[in-house]
């Protein structure tokens, strides 16, 4: 079992930066695909970024350019470098580990709790 938390989530305004973190408890980390969904109120969970660890990455076309996914496998850690943030960017954002490159969110058994973003505009 992975356990997931997330933090850096927070308010700010139109193109601001924000850096979500994401520490995971399986020592194993380096092993997995570790990703980042959002969910907006009323809007499904979508991907936003996923990093497969050995070089790989995606981005969703809405932040290609603006975000970066990257790892720390000594730290057991993922992030989500935001920039030039928007107010379509507002969500709750979830880091998610899995064991296979994708981008649907049922294709990853395992969730953080979420942490919310809120851009102003």
């Amino acid at each position: 079992q992975v356990q997931l938390v997330e933090s850096g989530g927070g308010f700010v305004q139109a193109g601001g930066s924000l850096r979500l973190s994401c520490a995971a408890s399986e020592r194993t980390f380096s092993r997995y695909t570790m990703g980042w969904f959002r969910q907006a109120p009323g809007k499904e969970r979508d991907v936003v970024a996923v990093n497969g660890g050995g070089g790989s990455t995606y981005y969703a076309d809405s932040v290609k350019g603006r975000f970066t996914i990257s790892r720390d496998n000594a730290k057991n850690t993922v992030y989500l470098q935001m920039n030039s943030l928007k107010p379509e960017d507002t969500a709750v954002y979830y880091c998610v580990a899995g064991n296979y490159f994708r981008t649907v969110p049922n294709d990853y058994p395992y969730w953080g709790q979420g942490t919310q973003v809120t851009v102003s505009s």
